[in-house]
């Protein structure tokens, strides 16, 4: 008797989070909401990650409507999000009380499955959020960060997996956000924490598509044991995005596994965002074909996507592999964090530092935090020296507890703060959008009844031909001819850096 393998879809979230910078508007994705919800999913990812923060920095839509509307559409489905632990969707750790109001009101928003991580696999800074989810009754998943270093071993995986296990996860997913999980050790790992855990743990695979190898690594998560697996329609996948999730339907035919998906509407959604795709190519990764070079840089498809975009806004296109030449480097020194949001952008953006000015001539205050254990633990030490210049940089010295341990309660300041605002609807949901981004809400809530807007049209998208030849500093045939300024993002703080030229 075949084995049902059950298959999330990605499709409305981390698809398009992962080939064009989480642009992609809600009015593109509803036409399709009947058939995805029709079409036999375990779940469907639409919600979490960067689309929050995209939702309000550059469409114009309240995400919590976006999450209510989902709801509506698609009755029939467990919608699944991304939870950064106690970062929430922001990129900051929060106070306990905001934590558990989040969850709270993404419950009662009609979210069911919560897939939460940390982005140094602190379980730690997973706790919190892991209860409150519990609490609300919905489904629980503790996730595994996957990367590799000397350190990060199989057996350290399946530990991690069973203390993930013993703190309530319904289920634990495998999440390999810059596809480094080779078929073994994707064997292994599976197998491992079956055997350690019990067979009835239920263990569902993330692995996005960049160096080529984790169709592979699907099929060998598979034979050992993996009970879900996440894929992308095929109009929305492949390159820094997700394996098509047509062709694991293929690939498991006459190996004794299958899914019970309907072909006939997965044409449908396929159609749908082919004809979509297209209004989004200024968006797009560069990145095509197969990177088998992320086994060295470790960077994430979305984080990929994204720091294209913006070095070829700031006239700097060209000096990506020397950024991601970097990364490892200052990522040992961290002490091998693995490469998610936000970690990824807080050691991408150092790697950018460290190109344009020199070994950590200039650190940001992320940074410093992240050597400093402000985000908590690393799984190897971190550099001495750096450490010295991150104490100097922040004026304070490195921690050992729990990083929210010395956070004060701050519900009622945000609440006040976010009520003051023009726009702002006084519910808790709007509080929470404010507590996450305090930049950008003020914005979004005083333009929110104008609507949502189109990212290809608006005045923003013009900034990717900015670093164009004719640019200040740039000449007509691309040569750097004077000082160029660039503006480096990481979560809601840009850092201004002039660079001269040599």
């Amino acid at each position: 008797m075949s084995r049902t393998v059950e298959v999330t879809e990605l499709v409305l979230r981390d698809a398009h989070q992962s080939l064009m910078a989480t642009r992609m508007t809600m009015e593109d994705m509803v036409p399709a909401c009947e058939d995805i919800d029709k079409a036999g999913f375990w779940s469907v990812e639409c919600w979490g990650g960067a689309t929050y923060d995209s939702c309000i920095r550059f469409l114009n839509e309240d995400p919590w409507e976006r999450l209510r509307t989902f709801r509506k559409l698609m009755p029939n489905s467990r919608l699944q999000m991304l939870l950064r632990g106690q970062n929430l969707l922001g990129y900051r750790h929060y106070e306990d009380s905001v934590v558990d109001r989040f969850v709270d009101k993404s419950a009662e928003n009609g979210m069911d499955v919560f897939r939460v991580f940390d982005a140094l696999n602190d379980p730690r800074n997973l706790k919190r959020s892991m209860e409150a989810v519990k609490r609300t009754g919905k489904w629980a998943e503790g996730t595994i960060c996957y990367t590799t270093s000397p350190l990060h071993t199989v057996e350290k995986f399946v530990e991690l997996a069973q203390r993930l296990k013993d703190m309530g996860s319904a289920s634990i997913c495998i999440k390999d956000m810059a596809a480094l999980l080779r078929p073994e050790p994707a064997y292994e790992i599976v197998r491992g924490i079956k055997e350690k855990c019990g067979e009835d743990t239920l263990v569902h695979v993330h692995v996005h598509s960049t160096t080529g190898v984790t169709l592979v690594s699907l099929m060998k998560a598979i034979e050992a044991g993996a009970d879900i697996v996440d894929t992308a329609i095929s109009s929305l996948s492949l390159g820094p995005g997700h394996n098509p999730t047509e062709a694991l339907i293929e690939m498991l035919k006459g190996t004794g596994y299958e899914t019970k998906l309907d072909k006939g509407r997965l044409l449908k959604i396929k159609e749908h965002f082919a004809k979509v795709r297209p209004r989004y190519a200024e968006f797009e990764s560069k990145i095509y074909g197969v990177e088998t070079e992320i086994f060295d840089s470790q960077i994430p498809g979305g984080m990929i996507s994204n720091m294209e975009s913006q070095l070829r806004q700031q006239g700097a296109g060209d000096r990506l592999k020397e950024v991601l030449a970097e990364v490892p480097r200052v990522r040992k020194d961290a002490g091998y964090p693995p490469l998610v949001t936000p970690s990824s952008q807080i050691v991408g953006t150092q790697a950018v530092f460290n190109v344009l000015m020199g070994e950590y001539k200039a650190l940001t205050g992320e940074f410093a935090d992240l050597m400093l254990g402000y985000y908590g633990e690393t799984i190897a030490e971190r550099a001495p020296e750096v450490i010295a210049a991150a104490e100097k940089h922040a004026k304070k010295s490195p921690i050992t507890c729990r990083p929210a341990d010395l956070l004060k309660p701050e519900w009622e300041v945000l609440d006040k703060a976010a009520k003051a605002l023009p726009g702002d609807n006084g519910s808790p949901e709007d509080t929470l959008t404010y507590a996450m981004f305090p930049q950008v809400a003020p914005k979004f809530f005083a333009h929110r009844e104008e609507g949502p807007k189109d990212p290809c049209k608006s005045p923003a998208s013009a900034a990717a031909k900015a670093a164009s030849p004719g640019a200040k500093g740039v000449d007509g045939a691309g040569s750097i001819t004077g000082p160029v300024t660039y503006d480096v993002q990481i979560g809601d703080k840009m850092h201004k850096v002039t660079v001269q030229p040599a």
